[in-house]
């Protein structure tokens, strides 16, 4: 119970956070799986699967009317399920996905509720009422809270003994295939993030990134450290050269023919 109420909070309070703050990114995997982890009294645990869930959830990232897996809710449950029940990163990396997937049509459900509100909003704008307009976004705010608590509170309450039982009984062989599994899926991750800004132009560097780490056998430091360097050099030496400034410059003139004519 009291497991399930420190989760439930934790999570509220973020999403509380995270929209009150203008998006500080604290719903992600690596805070609120590190939180989860405190509460749990598992800070090590917590972040070691943070950091692992943010590899996979990096590119799901809520833009316009998209809605992406909730994050929040995938990272918290599969943190939780894995510290209670003593299994480490492998079950919450198999748990996080299909909990976000299925918190997603929930996060939809409340969307379609709070439109609900919207001629209401309209007329509170339309009369100039400020703390009416403030009062309705607050109240859509706390909605979406208390839905966040009750979906984890309630999966950690009833779903932890489920959960525990289920894993105990999961086969060896099933686990190990479980456990590469896991390791997959921040490559999966980073593939879904690469999908839409890979191009003919910047594929070189990916290439080179590959090199660097299967080859070269370089650490992630070193190669992240370069990856800065040559990004110095293309947007302020390269990018600064005489070539770029006449581009800017014939950019710039047609926007003025455009808008003299």
């Amino acid at each position: 119970m009291t497991e399930a109420l420190l989760v439930g909070l934790v999570v509220a309070v973020v999403w509380f956070l995270e929209k009150m703050g203008g998006t500080p990114m604290v719903n992600r995997p690596i805070i609120i799986s590190t939180l989860i982890g405190l509460v749990l009294g598992d800070l090590k645990t917590g972040l070691m699967i943070g950091a692992s869930l943010e590899l996979v959830f990096m590119g799901a990232i809520q833009v316009g009317a998209a809605v992406p897996p909730d994050v929040l809710v995938g990272a918290s449950l599969g943190t939780a399920f894995a510290i209670m029940t003593g299994q480490g990163a492998e079950i919450a990396l198999t748990l996080a996905l299909p909990i976000a997937i299925l918190a997603q049509s929930l996060k939809v459900i409340i969307f379609i509720v709070r439109s609900w509100f919207m001629n209401f909003a309209v007329s509170l704008a339309e009369d100039a009422n400020v703390k009416g307009m403030f009062a309705l976004n607050m109240f859509g705010l706390l909605l979406q809270c208390l839905m966040y608590f009750i979906v984890v509170f309630v999966a950690v309450l009833f779903g932890s003994n489920a959960v525990e039982a289920f894993v105990n009984n999961i086969p060896e062989i099933i686990m190990n295939g479980l456990q590469v599994a896991g390791n997959l899926l921040p490559a999966v991750g980073f593939a879904l993030l690469l999908q839409p800004m890979m191009t003919n132009k910047n594929i070189l560097y990916f290439i080179l990134g590959f090199i660097m780490i299967s080859y070269g056998k370089l650490p992630i430091i070193a190669v992240t450290i370069i990856g800065v360097v040559i990004a110095f050099i293309i947007v302020f030496e390269i990018g600064s050269g005489p070539k770029a400034v006449a581009a800017v410059n014939d950019g710039d003139q047609e926007l003025e023919d455009l808008f003299d004519e």
